[in-house]
């Protein structure tokens, strides 16, 4: 029994004192009767309330988030998405794949945890992305986007992402379309 009591002194109170943040990362702490602290910890060894505070780590580094045919969307919360068909100016269908590098603002961890929840990439960046990017294609015919003019439509799709991603708490750092091709030609 005196094992037990010692194991439980240990893990739970002992451990739970500290909070390590590891490079690359930062943590939000909830405390009890404050709710989601604005202040968020940056990489190293702090200190919190047992049981009255607990803390959530987050990765602020570059994420990739890849467009492409057969990813498997079995689990929700996975980085990535299915290859997007979209609608040019003229009509045509076209599907699009490629990546977008983001990572979370550190200034603003705390309240995308409070707002949004661990779950942002579902909620936010997945449904944002896919209407953003069918958004500038309908602006464009199927020629321009294939091969005159890619390097200009991944700058616009990154400025419509920028926008609607800033005031959510997302950086986003570049958009780069690996492969868009027109739906006759993928079957």
């Amino acid at each position: 029994m005196n094992k037990l009591v010692v194991s439980f002194l240990l893990d739970d109170v002992l451990m739970g004192l500290f909070i390590s943040v590891p490079p690359g990362h930062v943590a939000c702490v909830y405390d009890r009767g404050r709710g989601v602290l604005k202040k968020v910890w940056k990489p190293g060894l702090h200190l919190k309330i047992p049981f009255w505070q607990k803390a959530k780590l987050f990765n602020v580094q570059t994420l990739e988030y890849g467009i492409k045919k057969g990813f498997d969307m079995a689990d929700p919360a996975v980085l990535g998405d299915e290859e997007i068909q979209s609608k040019t100016a003229n009509g045509d269908d076209v599907h699009i794949q490629g990546t977008i590098l983001f990572r979370l603002d550190e200034a603003e961890v705390s309240r995308v945890w409070q707002e949004i929840g661990e779950d942002y990439v579902e909620k936010i960046i997945r449904p944002i992305t896919r209407s953003r990017i069918r958004l500038v294609i309908s602006r464009h015919n199927t020629d321009d986007i294939i091969s005159k003019r890619r390097d200009q439509i991944e700058e616009e799709i990154k400025g419509e992402l920028t926008r609607s991603f800033q005031e959510k708490g997302v950086i986003v750092e570049d958009v780069l379309l690996s492969h868009v091709m027109p739906v006759r030609q993928t079957r």
